[in-house]
């Protein structure tokens, strides 16, 4: 079983930036390629970046490409989503995802992720 915590959210004006982070706990996390995943209001959840298990190989939203980094730290069990040049049609909540040992190109597909953190939401004013 894996848990995940997220932190990092909060209200920011249009142009500025949040980093988000990401606690997993189980033994799997350094052999998991880990997810962000964002639900705005009435919208269903949408995929934004994830991050191979090595850490190498990053892949994007096109929504977000060039605003948004994540990168992981192995050894800390965290992963982070570097948000910048917020726009309000970021508002929403983020949740942070793991998935099961499996090929990088399955999760590129689209396969989901098996494990999910709380969320934390992110705000952005214009």
């Amino acid at each position: 079983q894996v848990q995940l915590v997220e932190a990092g959210g909060g209200l920011v004006q249009a142009g500025g930036s949040l980093r988000l982070s990401c606690v997993a706990s189980g033994s799997t996390f350094n052999r998991s390629a880990m997810g962000w995943f964002r639900q705005a209001p009435g919208k269903e959840r949408e995929f934004v970046a994830a991050i191979r298990w090595n850490g190498f190989v990053t892949y994007y939203a096109d929504s977000v490409k060039g605003r948004f980094t994540t990168s992981r730290d192995n050894a800390k069990n965290t992963v982070f989503l570097q948000m910048n040049s917020l726009k309000p049609e970021d508002t929403a909540v983020y949740y942070c995802a793991a998935y099961r040992p499996q090929s990088w190109s399955a999760v590129v597909r689209g396969t989901l992720p098996d494990y999910w953190g709380q969320g934390t939401q992110v705000t952005v004013s214009p």
